[in-house]
C-alpha cells in the first residue's frame, strides 16, 4: 500500500501519477463517481454547474480535472500532502480556484472560516477513504462545511460496506448510509481500477444528499475513533 511519502515521490515527477494509476492501473473512478452525481442532479432537475465543490483528497487534480471540464461553478482542493497541490498547479493549473494543504480532522478556526465562506454545497472524495490517508475525523469536518442540503459524491472499496469489517471507516459510512442526516441516490459496485499484480480493485460509488447537518457527537454515539 502507496503512503504519504510514496504519493509525495509520484507527484514530484510529471505525468507519473497518470501513467501510473490511469495508464497501467486503469483507473475509472473520477468518470464513474461523475456520472452519478449528474444522474443525481438530474433526478432533481439542479445543473452541475451551479456546485461549489470542495474536492477532499485532491491529489494533482485528477477528479477535479473531469469537474471543471463539465463546467463547476467553484471548485476548491483540500490535501494533507503539499506535492499533490504543487503538482496540481503545475500540470492543471487552471482547475482549481483554490487550494488548500491542511489536515481537517484539526484544522484551527480562522481557515474552518475561510472554507466556510466558499458557501459548498457539494463534496467530492474519489480513491481517497477507508486507507488511514483521511482519518473519520477529517471526514466528518469536510461533511461539515457542505450546506445542510448538498451532495457528498465519493467512493470506498467494496468491503467497506461488509458487517464484518468493523474499522472506523467502515463503521462511519455504514452509520450514514443508514442515518437520518442521509438520503443514498446512488450506490453503485464497479472495477476501480486493477492492483499492481493486475488483479481487477472494486469499489463502490456513492452519491447521496444531506438531509440535515451531523451532530457534534455523530462519531462518539456511533462509537467512531476518530
Amino acid at each position: 500500500m502507496l503512503r504519504f511519502h510514496d504519493y509525495a515521490e509520484i507527484y514530484k515527477r510529471p505525468g507519473l501519477y497518470e501513467e501510473l494509476f490511469y495508464g497501467r492501473l486503469r483507473c475509472k473512478s473520477p468518470d464513474k463517481v461523475l456520472e452519478l452525481l449528474q444522474r443525481a442532479l438530474q433526478t432533481e432537475r439542479e445543473p452541475l454547474t451551479e456546485l461549489r465543490i470542495l474536492d477532499l483528497g485532491a491529489g494533482n487534480g485528477m477528479m477535479g480535472e473531469v469537474l471543471k471540464r463539465d463546467g463547476v461553478a467553484r471548485l476548491v482542493g483540500v490535501d494533507i500532502i503539499p506535492e499533490a497541490r504543487d503538482a496540481a498547479y503545475r500540470d492543471r493549473p487552471t482547475v482549481y480556484d483554490a487550494y488548500y494543504i491542511t489536515d481537517l480532522s484539526d484544522v484551527d478556526a480562522r481557515l474552518r472560516g475561510e472554507l466556510t465562506e466558499w458557501n459548498f454545497d457539494c463534496l467530492t472524495c474519489v480513491a481517497a477513504l477507508g486507507f488511514g490517508d483521511i482519518p473519520p475525523r477529517a471526514f466528518i469536518n469536510a461533511v461539515r462545511l457542505i450546506k445542510p442540503t448538498g451532495w457528498l459524491a465519493f467512493n470506498i472499496k467494496h468491503s467497506f460496506l461488509d458487517d464484518d469489517d468493523q474499522t472506523g471507516f467502515s463503521r462511519l459510512v455504514r452509520a450514514l448510509v443508514f442515518s437520518r442526516y442521509f438520503d443514498v441516490y446512488h450506490l453503485e459496485l464497479y472495477r476501480h481500477r486493477l492492483s499492481m499484480e493486475g488483479r481487477q480493485l472494486f469499489y463502490y460509488a456513492l452519491v447521496g444528499r444531506l438531509t440535515a447537518p451531523l451532530p457534534e457527537d455523530f462519531l462518539a454515539s456511533h462509537n467512531i475513533a476518530s
